[in-house]
């Protein structure tokens, strides 16, 4: 397990490499790493934001403005794990 332990963010945007980030997530966490995926509104046109949530097993931030799960703000929290 290459990645044991580490933190990795994936960032997913409105196209057609959407579908590509789902299989990207999986190998990431088949290889050890914490994963946590940040999506545009359009990116959750192509995926759901649920197939991430259950590939990831982490929360997925889709609105920059949607209440926070904490007082971090979302980006830099992540940033810091």
């Amino acid at each position: 397990m290459k990645l044991l332990d580490k933190n990795i963010v994936l960032g997913v945007a409105g196209g057609i490499a959407a579908y590509k980030a789902a299989d990207v997530v999986s190998r990431l966490k088949k290889q050890g790493a914490n994963v946590y995926v940040i999506m545009t509104k359009n990116g959750a046109e192509f995926v759901s934001p649920l197939t991430f949530q259950s590939l990831s097993q982490n929360y997925v931030v889709t609105d920059m403005f949607e209440d926070p799960k904490s007082w971090d703000v979302e980006h830099i929290a992540l940033a810091k794990r």
